[in-house]
């Protein structure tokens, strides 16, 4: 009976160490996965600001080079931006087929991506 009753002792330890293993293993994958999207998502957001900057420059020296040719400097700003107006007017209505739903894909296939 003393046998018996240390195997199952063996067993019932052999369980807890397995379960405690599967829960370290699956805060690690959950770390390791949260850490790829993360740092996806801040390399993105630095290249968005560099091509933010330089469409900045551009359309101010685009505005520049309209205003000389309209012979008012303003004229060219104000064609700028109505450009920038109806853009942003088309992204908004194409906002879920154009950016959440690719956006939502590439944070899905980031989580479920298999090493």
């Amino acid at each position: 009976m003393s046998n018996n009753a240390t195997s199952i002792e063996v067993l019932f330890e052999k369980i807890q160490d397995y379960t405690k293993t599967t829960i370290e293993l699956t805060k690690l994958n959950a770390i390791a996965k949260s850490t790829d999207v993360l740092s996806s998502f801040m390399t993105r957001i630095v290249v968005s600001i560099a091509v933010a900057m330089f469409i900045l420059l551009l359309s101010f020296g685009i505005s520049f080079m309209i205003g000389e040719m309209m012979g008012n400097i303003y004229w060219g700003f104000f064609i700028v931006a109505a450009f920038y107006l109806l853009l942003a007017i088309i992204l908004y209505l194409f906002r879920g087929e154009w950016i959440k739903k690719p956006i939502s894909d590439k944070i899905i296939a980031k989580l479920l991506k298999h090493k």
